[in-house]
């Protein structure tokens, strides 16, 4: 017999200090798997969560695909005649960039107005513990089977994430997925996520000279490389916003709206700055592709001298709509950028990284378990089904490898939240309240079964 609602929030009331202190302790451990920083953390930090799972009664073991970064995997078999459950996160966090701009140390976590801040509180180190709190709420009572699977590197690319997914992949064969790293509508309204964009970052260099030479013995005639560069980026959108390369996928039909007061505050856009692009916000962010310039290498202004710059880099970030395929996206990218290059400059695009879009059709058994778990979590707040802008692309791994299991998508951020950026912050509340729906999503599951 499962638990009761009232007993599984009775548990989770009594389980959520421990688990607020072992969140705190991964907090500390700056885990960060991108190349120039000290790997050892990463170590560190599977280490913890493999002792954390250790602790929940799981057999465990540590993981790690040709030079990736290393993977927890935990596993309690399910009883008798009932299913078993994928919980994936991820241990890694972001670099926490300029110190100055966090009001406290990144790595250190600090409570301020109901908010535990620090890098990764929120973004995801809050998603692997929120596992645990439900793990530690029915303690020798789970439901159903369960495989928790903790990633080291999905911030840096989850670049060895497939190689890891193939090799274990009966170990990891479940009937329901959740994917703890994406977010909720608001504070007080949670959300399953049913789509997110794709990804294609590249680089373009464009080139004019063989050497920089004398800006007035040869300016005029001569185009330099930064002016070049500026002027093909600048093709990339419309007048209005609107991306303007031919060949990327986009449509309109987003079911819940985004009022814009409410966007320029999250995003925190300047008093006077005009949003570009047209349609409903949430089709600009969730249906429809976009294009940013992520990074340009040139002189610093401050140590540029008085030359025709001869090369010119940037980083371009392009994330496409559900329904588009990323390697079709970058030969789209690729193919305007040579056309329309201005003056005969040369110029060279090359891919970074590209990972798929994905849809979810979010109908069935499951979905419906996972409704009724955060409706009651959320003292009858029905959950949204919402697009996300950013991009998962290892979700569409799993749809391939496990065509059966239903894929629910959730997440403790908040529009608050301030993942990947200075002050970072986990709402505490609607962190019990995650705590919770996952909880009572195990048992849900598990009905549905009898």
């Amino acid at each position: 017999m499962s638990l009761t609602e009232d007993e599984l929030r009775t548990a989770i009331a009594r389980e959520l200090p421990g688990v607020r202190a072992d969140l705190e302790r991964l907090v500390r451990i700056p885990g960060i798997a991108f190349d120039g920083f000290d790997h050892s953390h990463v170590e560190r930090s599977a280490e913890a969560v493999a002792e954390l799972l250790r602790g929940c009664g799981l057999e465990v073991q540590i993981v790690r695909a040709g030079g990736g970064q290393p993977a927890v995997i935990g596993r309690k078999p399910a009883p008798p005649g009932a299913p078993t459950v994928l919980l994936y996160a991820h241990h890694d966090v972001q670099p926490a960039g300029d110190p100055s701009l966090w009001t406290s140390d990144p790595f250190e976590p600090v409570e301020r107005d109901g908010r535990l801040y620090g890098r990764g509180a929120a973004d995801d180190k809050a998603g692997v513990m929120a596992h645990v709190a439900a793990l530690r709420a029915f303690g020798d009572e789970l439901p159903v089977g369960v495989v928790l699977f903790i990633e080291g590197e999905e911030e840096y690319g989850s670049d060895s994430l497939d190689e890891l997914v193939q090799t274990h992949k009966e170990l990891l064969r479940s009937d329901v997925i959740v994917i703890a790293d994406s977010g909720n509508w608001d504070i007080g309204v949670p959300a399953l996520t049913t789509s997110l964009r794709g990804l294609v970052n590249c680089f373009v260099e464009v080139s004019t000279l063989q050497n920089a030479v004398h800006s007035g013995m040869f300016g005029g005639p001569v185009p330099d490389a930064l002016t070049v560069l500026s002027r093909l980026i600048s093709t990339l959108h419309d007048e209005a916003g609107e991306v303007a390369v031919d060949g990327l996928f986009g449509r309109e039909g987003a079911t819940v709206d985004y009022p814009e007061d409410r966007f320029r505050h999250e995003a925190g856009i300047l008093d006077g700055v005009k949003l570009v692009g047209n349609g409903r916000l949430t089709d600009r962010i969730w249906t429809k592709p976009s294009i940013a310039v992520l990074g340009i290498d040139a002189p610093r202004t401050s140590e540029a001298p008085n030359a025709l710059v001869p090369k010119a880099k940037a980083k371009l970030s392009v994330r496409l709509a559900p329904g588009d395929d990323a390697v079709s996206a970058y030969a789209a990218v690729r193919a305007h950028l040579e056309k329309y290059v201005p003056w005969g400059a040369h110029v060279e695009v090359t891919l970074e990284s590209g990972g798929a879009p994905c849809m979810i059709d979010a109908t069935g058994p499951a979905f419906d378990a996972a409704r009724a778990a955060f409706a009651t979590a959320w003292d009858g707040v029905a959950p949204v089904d919402m697009g996300v802008g950013g991009s998962i692309p290892f979700i569409a791994t799993f749809q391939e490898l496990f065509p059966q299991a239903a894929i629910l998508v959730t997440g403790v951020e908040d529009p608050y939240a301030g993942a990947h950026g200075p002050n970072e912050s986990l709402h505490l509340g609607e962190f019990a309240r995650v705590c919770l729906a996952e909880a009572l999503l195990l048992r849900n599951v598990a009905e549905l079964e009898r």
